[in-house]
């Protein structure tokens, strides 16, 4: 298996193979959570107008999303775990737009697959990949707002690489590992009110869930995420 790293959205343009586009806060952990609470369809989209636009042809789906991490005037939640537990999504489409990593996953044109990263399923990506015989993995950290590297999406890539190639992980320092991020600081301040301290809880969950989630984009309709069955544990 060949494995390769790129970042943000000319990262995820240059993907080849299965690329795997990481947004550890929020995006990636946010989609996963939506999809567990029962959400019918998540469609990622790249544009607010775009989000808006899907919402007036389905006058019930859900707006989440975010601009510089704040929640967008006019949408149900922002791009937060805790915020998409708190709405009653069973059923609903949820259309989902960030920062960096809504637009790094519509970004992966060229790749033959992609799937998210997070650390919620982070074994389960990685058996998926393992299982299915992948030849080329494409890591694309799309970083803090998809212009800089961040530690959270560079600390995903390098654990995934070493479930990939057979190295210790070390998963059980994720959380710890994290908590002095920069990009953490919000979830401890109070002021960020946008940025719950459970959203830090749910996002360095590690293996909270063991689904994969898979990018399709049929030809009739918007790019959307589909929940894979992960292969049994090794």
């Amino acid at each position: 298996m060949i494995v390769e790293f790129h970042d943000h959205v000319a990262g995820a343009r240059a993907a080849r193979g299965t690329a795997v586009v990481i947004d550890v806060f929020r995006a990636c952990a946010t989609a996963a959570f939506a999809v567990q609470c029962g959400a019918a369809r998540v469609y990622p989209v790249a544009q607010i107008e775009t989000a808006f636009e899907l919402r007036a042809r389905e006058p019930g789906a859900v707006l989440i999303g975010e601009r510089h991490a704040r929640r967008l005037p006019g949408f149900d939640a922002g791009n937060s775990p805790s915020e998409v537990l708190a709405l009653a999504i069973g059923g609903r489409t949820v259309i989902h737009t960030t920062h960096a990593g809504t637009q790094g996953l519509l970004a992966t044109e060229r790749a033959d697959e992609t799937l998210t990263g997070s650390f919620v399923n982070i074994s389960a990506v990685a058996r998926y990949l393992r299982r299915r015989g992948v030849e080329r993995v494409s890591l694309v950290r799309m970083g803090h707002e998809a212009r800089e590297r961040c530690i959270e999406d560079d600390l995903y890539a390098d654990a995934l690489h070493a479930l990939l190639t057979g190295r210790e992980a070390r998963l059980d320092r994720v959380r710890e590992t994290l908590r002095t991020a920069p990009a953490a600081s919000k979830f401890f301040d109070p002021v960020c009110d946008w940025a719950p301290l459970t959203d830090f809880d749910y996002c360095t969950d590690v293996d909270r869930f063991d689904f994969v989630l898979r990018l399709e984009r049929p030809v009739d309709a918007p790019a959307r995420l589909v929940r894979v069955s992960a292969p049994a544990g090794e």
